[in-house]
């Protein structure tokens, strides 16, 4: 387990990626756009591909993320991110367990987990986790599978209540971004404010405006 200090976790906006989000936009010109406003994590995260096609698109990102210098994490897909040495791999509720991905992935790479609750967070860091998803924090239409939001509330709970980084998730934009980093946070985690937005360059530009510096680790 990482502390909050760890210059490891060396992002706050935890970009998510979402074809169908990317207004007809080619993946790649958006991630990339998102890279040079100075996003540093990319979550390949298209659980409606083929192996084959994700493997493909897995092996894009981690061309344009290794020349940007960031991390790229695979959603659930232990497999695809050896195949193309991601940083790690994102998991939830209906994944390996975390003691099973860290055997097969190795002390070396991020584990983040998806959590909804306080329960859920809690048990990821006793598991080892890295690093957790929180929300949503708000209501958005791609997490209302997840239940109702979970509010900055439980959110700042949550957050002070872990050793690990939290980084809220769901709903989160410009206009609402102070309130959620008042919470204690590590960063955000987002899809449709940088993936929909008219100049995602930008769009991950002001975002990371908004959040904390990140501590150097020393």
């Amino acid at each position: 387990m990482k502390n909050l200090e760890s210059p490891w976790i060396d992002f706050n906006l935890y970009l998510i990626t979402g074809r169908g989000e990317t207004l007809g936009r080619n993946l790649e010109f958006v991630v990339e756009e998102a890279l040079r406003g100075g996003a540093r994590a990319v979550q390949l995260r298209e659980k409606d591909l083929s192996t084959k096609e994700l493997y493909e698109t897995a092996y894009e990102l981690r061309r344009l993320t290794s020349r940007y210098g960031a991390k790229l994490l695979i959603n659930d897909r232990v497999d695809v991110a050896l195949a193309v040495d991601a940083d790690g791999v994102h998991i939830g509720g209906s994944s390996l367990p975390i003691y099973k991905v860290r055997k097969l992935l190795g002390e070396k790479k991020l584990i983040g987990v998806s959590c909804h609750n306080q329960v859920q967070a809690i048990t990821a860091q006793e598991m080892g986790a890295d690093f957790v998803t929180f929300g949503p924090v708000y209501f958005t239409a791609s997490k209302a599978a997840f239940g109702d939001p979970v509010g900055l509330e439980l959110l700042e709970t949550v957050t002070h209540m872990l050793q690990i980084p939290v980084f809220a998730l769901g709903g989160i934009s410009a206009k609402n971004c102070a309130e959620v980093v008042s919470c204690g946070v590590r960063g955000i985690a987002v899809i449709s404010a940088v993936m929909s937005a008219l100049e995602p360059r930008n769009a991950a530009k002001s975002l990371l405006a908004l959040l904390p510096a990140l501590d150097s680790g020393e």
